[in-house]
């Protein structure tokens, strides 16, 4: 039981880290491009990794750059792409419930490529969760009234159901490194080869000329996304990946929505639809079915960070 306040607290920083990063990113993309915004919160994310590792003594595993190269190219580069572009595209509150609930259900399904074994229970639970999925973006389109602006929204309903399965395919290859590595070293590595990747694509709208115009709301954006969403968020995350395999940490996703939906609401002034709401309970409702056995795993696991 020692290590359950350990557990709750790394669990409610990432439910707040992940679920602010999406406020803070609505804000930043409706003021500057979003690939550009995306890229400055990497470059910032790494400066304080890089910190980090001194501070700490951390060794960066260059050793392993294929596999990290690949986490880089899905968790950082496919999935800030099509997260932020699809940001831009559909309110903050669709993003915070289809990202964060379809995440533990990719998961699951890359991690039998490990060896983490998928139940029958967990299958059932995914249909049930991939069910609400469907709920959040079909309320979405209703809401939108048809026409571009309808259209506009599913597409971009789509990009973030592709960027939530960039982010599982890369916490099942983190999965296989981090049995090897420090989660510090392999966050670092990663993100500083997912900020080389953004870059060209960060400078095609405006080639960054326009950087020096930002407000101050957008650079205390790109600054929340960079410390606490990535450098913070990222550590965190793969220390639960490190601890109880890539689908049981991807769990901790679901306790995002509900924050980003009240972060919304007060700050943004979006109003979930009626049927989004519902289809965010019938997703909470899947993926904890899906993780119901798990329980007494992630009790008895031993903690250190």
């Amino acid at each position: 039981m020692r290590q359950a306040p350990i557990v709750i607290a790394v669990y409610a920083t990432l439910a707040i880290t992940l679920g602010g990063q999406w406020i803070a990113a609505k804000l930043g993309v409706n003021a500057v491009p979003a690939l550009e915004l995306s890229t400055m919160r990497f470059a910032i994310a790494s400066g304080v990794l890089l910190v980090a590792c001194a501070i700490t003594r951390t060794p960066i595993p260059l050793h392993r750059w294929r596999p990290i190269a690949a986490a880089a190219a899905c968790g950082v580069l496919g999935f800030n792409t099509l997260a932020f572009v699809g940001l831009s595209r559909t309110p903050a509150s669709d993003s915070a419930l289809i990202i964060p609930t379809t995440i533990p259900m990719a998961t699951a399904l890359f991690a039998t490529l490990i060896h983490e074994r998928l139940t029958s229970r967990k299958l059932f639970g995914f249909a049930v969760a991939t069910l609400g999925a469907a709920l959040v973006i079909v309320g979405g389109q209703q809401g939108e009234g048809g026409g571009e602006s309808s259209t506009m929204r599913l597409g971009g309903d789509l990009m973030e159901l592709g960027a939530a399965t960039a982010w599982a395919a890369s916490l099942t290859i983190g999965a296989v490194v981090l049995r090897r590595e420090t989660v510090l070293g392999y966050v670092t590595f990663m993100v500083l080869i997912g900020t080389a990747l953004l870059l060209p694509l960060g400078a095609l709208p405006q080639a960054y000329r326009d950087m020096p115009t930002w407000g101050t709301e957008t650079w205390l954006a790109a600054g929340f996304l960079g410390v606490f969403s990535t450098s913070v968020a990222f550590v965190l995350f793969f220390w639960a990946v490190h601890r109880y395999g890539a689908s049981l940490a991807a769990m901790v996703t679901y306790l995002t929505p509900i924050a980003t939906l009240v972060l919304a609401f007060l700050i943004l002034d979006e109003r979930p639809l009626p049927l989004q709401l519902v289809g965010g309970a019938v997703i909470v409702v899947g993926v904890r079915l899906a993780a119901r056995r798990s329980r007494a795993a992630l009790g008895q696991a031993p903690v250190t960070i």
